[in-house]
């Protein structure tokens, strides 16, 4: 008896066959690498977020120009401004 010419040998051989195929096919396909693409408006963000991050966080020269006015007795804010000061940090604070 031979073996190959059994029907069920010769199926079991096509369904094999048809496997190795589709995983030589798998093989050869090739990994495509990642890409991004960043907006124009990300990138005007971006450059605006950086000229931010670079401002000082205190004004010195705003800064020492009060020292300086306070220092030669020059600084009078009004009472009216300081109030309105006060009671507009209230209310971002949520104070009161």
């Amino acid at each position: 008896m031979r073996i190959n010419s059994s029907q069920n040998v010769q199926q079991m051989l096509k369904a094999y066959n048809k496997n190795v195929s589709k995983v030589k096919e798998t093989e050869k396909t090739a990994f495509k690498s990642d890409k991004i693409e960043i907006s124009e408006s990300a990138k005007d963000f971006q450059v605006a977020m950086k000229a931010f991050s670079d401002l000082p966080e205190v004004r010195e020269e705003k800064v020492d120009d009060l020292k300086k006015k306070i220092a030669d007795g020059n600084y009078q804010p009004s009472a009216k401004d300081i109030a309105k000061k006060m009671l507009s940090d209230m209310k971002t604070n949520n104070v009161g």
